[in-house]
């Protein structure tokens, strides 16, 4: 990749930032298309003092990730409505010295599921009350799904359910649930945890599509056993795949090459 006087410069903020693996992906996208442009991870602590300097150095856009997903709203100028009732942005694009804030992890969670179901009438089951479940929650009842939302600890679980307007199970009762979609948007069996599952392979076979935000391990044990129990599986690498092309496609205009972005994600998880 060669880097000069012209090239325009994307990236990452959040803290901790090393690990994550969205500069291969997008680096190598951008490569695929020619472009002269490259993305970089920023160290940031104190967002509302980065976020002038990387509109004085020219920074085209960034990805948002922890911790600042919800403190960056006060500072954009322009809001994505669907972002607005997340209530968290994970992209920001910058022209002109104005920042726009939007949220594609719902859409990377829709993208993913809509390969293998229609979500409009969908019974989905989605396991969390974080700020990952929110997203997926709010872009599931976006596209028109039957949500139920199940988590281990109620006020949460009843706080995330009245917003999302659907109904909540203690994640004790999650296991004689039946539907179509289920959706793991917890931490629960992520490495060094990988032999946890949020739920017992018994109620498995309940749901034709079991679906796991985690990505490392690529395979967790809920994966493993929901595919035993005969469901099509989908791994956390999708929903990461899926939303940065989505943020890919807003800072360049152009399509995303999911099929090599895929790949380096799949060579950097290996």
């Amino acid at each position: 990749m060669l880097i000069n006087g012209a090239t325009e410069l994307y990236g990452i903020i959040g803290n901790p930032v090393r690990h994550s693996l969205s500069p291969a992906m997008h680096n190598a996208a951008f490569a695929e298309l020619g472009l002269n442009k490259v993305y970089v991870p920023f160290t940031v602590e104190d967002v509302n003092a980065a976020l002038p300097g990387l509109t004085a150095l020219g920074v085209k856009g960034v990805s948002v990730t922890i911790p600042h997903k919800q403190t960056v709203i006060p500072l954009v100028d322009d809001l994505d409505p669907v972002a607005a009732r997340i209530g968290a942005v994970n992209t920001l694009v910058i022209d002109n010295g104005r920042i726009a804030g939007s949220n594609t992890d719902w859409l990377g969670a829709n993208t993913a599921l809509s390969r293998l179901t229609e979500l409009n009438n969908c019974r989905v089951l989605l396991l969390g009350a974080g700020g990952a479940a929110r997203a997926v929650g709010f872009g599931l009842k976006e596209a028109g799904a039957d949500l139920t939302l199940a988590s281990r600890t109620p006020a949460a679980g009843r706080d995330l359910s009245a917003a999302l307007g659907c109904p909540w199970l203690p994640l004790s009762e999650a296991e004689d649930f039946k539907g179509t979609v289920l959706i793991n948007a917890t931490s629960v069996g992520m490495r060094p945890q990988e032999g946890d599952t949020p739920l017992p392979a018994a109620g498995l076979s309940a749901f034709d599509i079991v679906m796991d935000i985690v990505y490392s391990p690529l395979e967790t044990r809920l994966l493993r056993e929901a595919a035993q129990a005969g469901c099509r599986t989908i791994n956390g690498l999708s929903m990461l795949l899926f939303q940065g092309a989505a943020q890919f496609e807003l800072w360049t205009g152009e399509q995303a090459p999911i099929a090599v972005m895929r790949r380096e994600l799949e060579n950097k998880i290996r």
